[in-house]
């Protein structure tokens, strides 16, 4: 998956929703499964960095998409 197609599964984040992250395997990941979970998450609109960040309001997160395994809104 690219930014883009992440970008665009996540346009319908407008905070009433949880995001539930899942990353592929590496070499630095012990296990497959490490989700993250971010609480009535935001899509952050696109920024010249092009980077995929989601936000809780508290805390800001990098969302590196070629790493992304599957994703749950919920």
């Amino acid at each position: 998956m690219n930014a883009d197609q992440l970008r665009g599964a996540l346009r319908e984040l407008h905070g009433d929703r949880d995001l539930t992250v899942v990353f592929h395997a590496s070499e630095h990941v012990v296990t497959p499964y490490n989700p993250i979970t971010v609480k009535k998450a935001m899509l952050i609109p696109h920024e010249q960095d092009g980077l995929v960040k989601v936000t809780d309001g508290k805390a800001i997160y990098i969302l590196n998409a070629e790493s992304v395994a599957w994703i749950k809104i919920g």
